[in-house]
Parts: C-alpha cells; sequence; structure tokens
C-alpha cells in the first residue's frame, strides 16, 4: 500500500506544482491579495515545494512523517480545490480556463485518493 502512495502523492504534487504554475499565470496573489507581487508569492513556494518533494521522500521511506506530509498535501488540493470553486462561483474568471478546471478537479480526485490511502496506513498497527 506504501508504493501506492508514493504514486498517488507524486500524481498529487504533479498536479499542484503544476496548478501553482497556472496559479502564477492568472496573479493568484491578488485573487488572495497577497503581499509582495511575483516576489512574494515565489518567495512563499520555496518551502511549500521543499516541504512537497520531502514529503514524497518520507513517504518512500515510508515514514509516519510522510504520513502526515501525504495528509497535508492532500489537504492542500481539497483547499485548492474548494477555494477555486468558491471564487468561480463569484463570479471570478481566473482558472475557468478548461486546463485550468481539469487540473483543479485532478486534484480532487488525487486529493480524495490520496487522504484515504494516508488514513488507512495511519490507522493500521
Amino acid at each position: 500500500m506504501w508504493e501506492t502512495l508514493f504514486w498517488i502523492y507524486l500524481a498529487n504534487a504533479v498536479f499542484l506544482i503544476i496548478h501553482e504554475i497556472d496559479s502564477a499565470y492568472w496573479k493568484e496573489w491578488e485573487l488572495f491579495r497577497l503581499p509582495g507581487g511575483i516576489t512574494g508569492f515565489l518567495l512563499l513556494h520555496f518551502p511549500v515545494v521543499f516541504l512537497v518533494l520531502y514529503g514524497l521522500v518520507l513517504v518512500y521511506e515510508q515514514t509516519v512523517a510522510g504520513l502526515i506530509l501525504s495528509l497535508a498535501l492532500s489537504t492542500g488540493g481539497l483547499f485548492a480545490f474548494s477555494i477555486h470553486t468558491y471564487f468561480m462561483r463569484k463570479g471570478r474568471h481566473e482558472f475557468a480556463i478548461p486546463i485550468s478546471q481539469f487540473i483543479l478537479v485532478a486534484t480532487l480526485v488525487v486529493s480524495l485518493a490520496q487522504a484515504a490511502v494516508s488514513v488507512y496506513l495511519l490507522v493500521q498497527p
């Protein structure tokens, strides 16, 4: 089951990193009213991307910390889908193109699977 989680985690990490590239295109810092423009947005992503990649290493090593970071990543994916769906329903046009929506829906599906497998492995003796 750990190997399955590894591949699900990797897929979700790719979807979320691609989403963040899309977020830079849409100037997500303006959507969330984050200070610092593109510089602040990019600086914020250094530790985030590090943790995402480090979490993949920890999942590969089959550690509890890897499961915790896996849950954090899946929660991030669920949040990304939810908040952008909320903004689209409020009339915001960012992320309304088909590829952006595909990335968000794929992130939702993979995040749900990742959370389920992570919880399963956490509760195993």
